[in-house]
């Protein structure tokens, strides 16, 4: 019969990151799920709301990012989960969490990928913060999905600055 300290260390994480390595982690994912999530929100009001001569571009652009970060917020709150930690999930932690600040009303067209581009960047940074303390304790997938994330946001962010050339 197995006893409960066995059984208890059943359920301990043993997976070569200490516990206070993988909270630092997870806590760090949190930000980055935070700030993915705001930007998945902004995108997606966006698509619903833009106008203009540059309608059915942005339209169509704004539903393909948010589509994109939303198969995204599942891998990063996953990745929370495989650590051992539960995944912010509600507004009001989202809102504490995030770099990202919330759009009030409705801008124009151009001034939505303006707060796409800075909200993208944010994003960024936020993955790249986290990735090196990911590289020092020899945490590779997340460090996959980091390298993942950045390439996205900084590809978009580039597609996103192109449109505001003139």
């Amino acid at each position: 019969m197995e006893t409960i300290n066995n059984l208890s260390r059943q359920n301990h994480i043993d997976i070569g990151i200490n516990d206070a390595n993988r909270m630092q982690i997870a806590q760090g994912l949190s930000v980055l799920l935070a700030d993915s999530y705001t930007l998945y929100l902004m995108t997606h009001n966006f698509h619903w709301n833009v106008t203009g001569p540059h309608f059915n571009t942005l339209h169509t652009m704004f539903m393909a990012q948010y589509t994109e970060q939303w198969n995204a917020l599942d891998l990063i709150a996953e990745r929370i989960r495989s650590l051992g930690h539960h995944a912010p999930g509600t507004y009001k932690e989202f809102v504490r969490l995030s770099s990202i600040a919330e759009v009030e009303g409705t801008p124009k067209a151009m001034d939505m990928v303006r707060y796409l581009v800075k909200a993208q960047e944010a994003t960024a940074k936020t993955a790249r913060h986290l990735f090196g303390f990911v590289s020092e304790v020899n945490d590779q997938p997340t460090a996959d999905l980091l390298t993942q994330r950045l390439q996205v946001h900084e590809k978009t962010a580039w597609m996103l600055r192109s449109l505001l050339e003139e």
